[in-house]
């Protein structure tokens, strides 16, 4: 089952279901009128969901519509809770070592986290406004989860079973913002404005043979201004699964229906796949030349992230985004 979001209603959209090959929705508002909704009834409103999706698929449903992808807001447009991890341990270790610093233990056992911004997410044409390119504007192509209620202190094999729905983010960074926020010792803030999400999420059902072990195992390809900029393996390299990154956000709290889980920069050991943020190509660069050599993103590009089953069919529709400056 695919799901997304119309921009109408209000903040936080009209929930659609939309067909397998992302050409035709119908209106489920009379299930649940927004996602964020749908997600804190799921047990009730899944299985009345999936029909509507059977029947949308098969070509039996009325009022049917074609999908236009420019009238989508972000398939849930804000979310009680986004916490972003650092799954893929190539690009922190590469990082690292770039800058002549070796890896802590466990960050090999003990997840990287922290409080992402989830108070709004962009659709995926709206474009990504920044107030001046000397910020280091970045993409992050990501997969992402999103859980119903979570009980606090699950195990990650309780975890999985509260993972409803899978997508992808464009998680921006301003990396320019970053070193000295670290420095201060309380994370991020002004590095991380808000990110863009694909068109559509999925049920896990819908990955088929590609959900395994809760990772994805499929390429994440980018491309900037209509170049290829990689299609790093999501389910290669991710030294923590979704279940593990859901548990470890559930330690000590719960978790409310909606909450976004990310996975964190997809990276792999082999760089011939290419990268998922100009932080990553920038380290390469460095760790082969001495210094980067490719600059962060300048307003007027476009980025694209998509991710294609083994068939070459989109799955979640592709985030195509253009860097665009704050008007005053």
């Amino acid at each position: 089952m695919k799901l997304a979001s119309l921009k109408l209603g209000g903040r936080d959209g009209t929930l659609i279901v939309v067909s397998r090959d992302l050409k035709r929705a119908v209106m489920a508002e009379t299930i649940a009128p927004t996602l964020q909704q749908a997600l804190e009834r799921w047990s009730d409103v899944q299985p009345r969901l999936a029909a509507l999706s059977a029947e949308l698929n098969a070509g039996r449903a009325a009022d049917a519509f074609e999908l236009d992808f420019h009238a989508l807001a972000a398939p849930l447009p804000r979310a009680y809770e986004f916490v972003d991890g650092s799954a893929y341990l190539p690009h922190v270790e590469r990082v690292r070592r770039a800058r002549g610093a070796e890896v802590p233990a466990s960050f090999y056992t003990d997840p990287l986290m922290y409080q992402a911004t989830g108070a709004g997410f962009l659709g995926p044409r709206d474009p990504v406004v920044v107030a001046s390119e000397s910020y280091g504007i970045d993409l992050e192509a990501e997969v992402v989860v999103v859980t119903d209620d979570v009980p606090m202190a699950v195990t990650p094999e309780q975890a999985a079973a509260h993972i409803r729905l899978i997508g992808l983010i464009n998680d921006v960074s301003l990396r320019n913002l970053i070193p000295e926020e670290l420095a201060k010792g309380f994370g991020f803030l002004q590095s991380k404005p808000r990110s863009g999400l694909s068109p559509v999420f999925v049920t896990p059902d819908e990955l088929g043979e590609a959900w395994i072990d809760s990772k994805v195992h499929l390429a994440l390809t980018t491309h900037v201004n209509g170049q290829w900029f990689g299609a790093p393996e999501a389910g290669v390299d991710m030294q923590f699964n979704f279940a593990q990154l859901v548990a470890h956000a559930a330690r000590t709290r719960p978790l409310g229906a909606g909450t976004v889980v990310g996975s964190g920069t997809v990276a792999n050991q082999d760089t011939s796949l290419g990268a998922s943020c100009f932080a990553e190509l920038r380290t390469v660069e460095t760790l082969r030349d001495g210094q980067p050599s490719t600059p962060f993103m300048k307003f007027g590009d476009v980025v694209r992230i998509e991710m294609f089953d083994r068939a070459g069919n989109s799955i979640f529709g592709a985030i195509e985004q253009r860097m665009a400056p704050l008007v005053r």
